[in-house]
């Protein structure tokens, strides 16, 4: 495994660790604010922060842009992404989280992983390796254990179901993002941040939430700044190592951070069902962490625009005057090629296995 990829599976399970932290979290703040006044809340304080970020880069730093920006092409990926991943989605988690336990509730957002690789296959043709698939079927078998509830009418739990389908929505989310993700991260997450949120926050208004104390409301926002913004940037830089389908996979972690930070924030004591899916969710996320994918590949010739160096073997474009040091970012040809490494799905590596 090269030095790429290891930092993109390191971003990925940071990105993990940051958002597994957010529904024991925002749990919390659930006996404080309303399911849609807060869900505006955590995704403008992830919009809110990275726009910081940007303005300090800029202004302290004076640094120079190394990354793609958003093209007009791109803008129907990132309206769909700020759809289902930053408005329903979480307005549907959060319902679902006041009856489910927050324990539960974070071991069924490794769901999210089987969703996006799923859709990444289906949809996107995104190559899937027999590991992969094995990882696919002991998520979703842990899937199954956590949604069962005995006592509930039709023997499963709604508010399993509920966090279920807004995994789902966030699989579609980083489907349409993976689309975009070699464009600069920054400025895709503080669109979704300050779009999704505002979208909520008009909703919470219209529809008369009662709206908390300012203290709870900057709790809010710290919240969303760090375990959906900071979180979904490294997720996308991730991708663009890994590519969808892995990267959500990996990020199928996160649900060990929210366990842990659940057991210590509730003092909850862990039945039957969760016992059972616990080993099934853990075996599926490490199949993940150590595959191996290699094989002669044709990469067919492209033009396109994202943040590059020279010394990656897949960029031998020159420059006039020469070719710079460090990552830059312009509209470049890469030529047909056909070799053999290990590789992920990443931005150049999307093709269908042989």
């Amino acid at each position: 495994m090269d030095r790429n990829h290891l930092s993109s599976i390191l971003f990925a399970l940071l990105a993990a660790l940051l958002f597994g932290m957010s529904a024991p979290l925002a749990k919390l703040f659930l006996g404080e604010v309303e399911p849609i006044p807060l869900a505006a809340f955590l995704y403008l304080g992830s919009g809110i922060g990275l726009l910081a970020v940007r303005l300090f880069q800029r202004i302290v730093f004076a640094q120079a842009e190394t990354e793609a920006q958003l093209s007009r092409l791109d803008y129907g990926w990132l309206a769909g992404a700020i759809i289902a991943g930053g408005v329903m989605a979480p307005i549907l988690l959060l319902f679902s989280l006041q009856n489910t336990p927050a324990a539960t509730a974070s071991l069924l957002l490794g769901f999210e992983g089987v969703a996006s690789t799923l859709i990444a296959f289906f949809a996107f043709q995104e190559s899937i390796s027999r590991r992969a698939w094995a990882a696919i079927a002991l998520i979703s078998l842990a899937g199954v254990f956590l949604s069962v509830n005995p006592k509930a009418e039709w023997g499963f739990s709604l508010g399993a179901l509920g966090i279920l389908a807004a995994c789902v929505l966030w699989g579609i989310d980083n489907n349409f993002t993976r689309n975009i993700s070699a464009k600069d991260p920054l400025t895709i997450v503080t669109a979704k941040g300050l779009g999704a949120g505002s979208f909520s926050l008009a909703m919470a208004i219209v529809l008369k939430n009662q709206f908390p104390a300012w203290p709870v409301i900057l709790g809010a926002l710290v919240l969303g700044c760090l375990s959906y913004g900071a979180s979904i940037v490294l997720f996308i830089l991730a991708m663009r190592g890994l590519g969808a389908a892995r990267t959500s996979a990996l990020f199928s972690a996160a649900p060990l951070a929210g366990i842990f930070l659940s057991f210590i924030l509730f003092r909850e004591v862990p039945g039957w069902f969760f016992l059972a899916a616990f080993p099934f969710m853990a075996a599926g996320t490490w199949f993940m962490v150590n595959e191996e994918h290699s094989h002669k590949h044709l990469h067919e010739a492209v033009l396109h625009e994202h943040a590059h160096t020279h010394d990656d073997g897949h960029h031998a474009h020159t420059h006039e005057g020469g070719n710079p040091i460090g990552r830059h970012s312009h509209l470049h040809t890469h030529a047909e090629m056909s070799h053999e490494h290990h590789h992920m799905p990443d931005l150049h590596h999307r093709h269908v296995d042989p």
